[in-house]
């Protein structure tokens, strides 16, 4: 494939929504800077309406002189969309559910004030020459036809790109790949895959979508997220390089630091079995597997240590 995918990183917004994380404002902005580093296309910084510390780190962000887009997190509420203009940010997240169940229960509304709120904010962004994602929250459990509704009422209000949102993390390749590949053809917007773990799928529904025509993938450092968590950046870009043949010039060599300092930062340990970046990925003990790997190391590895910041072992 020779689209380009780009990669929008949560781990400031999503990843900080996981329970018992927060971040000190001088993390925060390291985190930004290193995501920047390595080649993250949009940086999800927070949630400016929230105000106070957060809104000052955004503000931050924003003047550190990054390559990356900046983007604050929104419901589709004009004065929310406002303090992300305050902040700075050239993009911005409008959200909103899209299922009946949240619909109904949480945001106590109908199908068609969700449609108004969304647009009207979405077109209050756009009036200030911002990038919209227009975030289709829960969009999994999304009445199939409303969704398409959705989608397009968000290209008429002049969102950039539509969220796919697999909230509580639903869904599996093949459904996924189905799901994107019509919602594409009948909305006509870019999407990006917004996919969590419950059922440790994350990253392959991600791959699926992209396989589908998503063309922006979101992730957090090391997957964290609500509940199970996100897909993971390291598991998305190198998967993407290695089982795709779409390589997106990172810096992969710089993914174990960042996933350590964002590890101690959230207070989690960074286990040895974590794929791509924990240290078992290239450590062999079973005598036939450390022959093999001393002979040539492609026998049982299936990348380069080096390539992500990590060294073989023989244990």
């Amino acid at each position: 494939m020779t689209r380009k995918i780009k990669i929008v990183d949560t781990t400031l917004r999503d990843g900080e929504q996981t329970a018992g994380v927060v971040f000190a404002n001088s993390e925060k902005l390291h985190i930004a800077k290193m995501l920047d580093a390595i080649g993250v296309d949009q940086i999800e910084a927070g949630i400016p309406v929230m105000g106070g510390d957060e809104k000052k780190v955004i503000k931050e962000i924003v003047d550190a002189g990054l390559r990356a887009s900046i983007m604050g997190w929104n419901r589709a509420v004009v004065a929310d969309v406002q303090h992300s203009i305050d902040c700075g940010c050239d993009a911005v997240a409008v959200s909103i559910s899209t299922s009946d169940i949240h619909i109904k229960n949480k945001l106590k509304s109908t199908r068609e004030k969700v449609i108004e709120s969304m647009s009207r904010a979405c077109e209050f962004a756009k009036k200030h020459n911002l990038y919209v994602s227009v975030n289709a929250e829960d969009a999994s459990r999304a009445d199939p036809e409303f969704l398409i509704k959705f989608g397009r009422a968000a290209k008429n209000a002049g969102a950039d790109r539509l969220r796919f949102c697999d909230t509580i993390g639903l869904m599996e390749p093949f459904g996924t790949y189905e799901r994107i590949k019509w919602l594409i053809e009948e909305v006509g917007l870019d999407v990006e895959m917004h996919m969590h773990n419950d059922f440790g799928m994350a990253t392959a529904n991600t791959l699926a979508g992209i396989r589908a025509g998503a063309t922006y993938a979101g992730v957090t450092v090391v997957g964290l997220g609500e509940r199970a968590g996100n897909a993971a950046l390291e598991e998305v870009v190198m998967a993407l390089k290695y089982l795709e043949n779409i390589d997106l010039n990172f810096k992969t060599e710089q993914f174990r630091e960042l996933a350590l300092y964002v590890s101690r930062a959230a207070g989690r340990e960074l286990p040895i079995w974590k794929s791509i970046v924990g240290t078992n990925m290239f450590a062999h003990e079973s005598g036939i597997h450390a022959d093999g790997a001393l002979k040539d190391p492609r026998t049982y590895e299936p990348i380069t240590p080096e390539e992500v910041g990590l060294e073989r072992q023989i244990v």
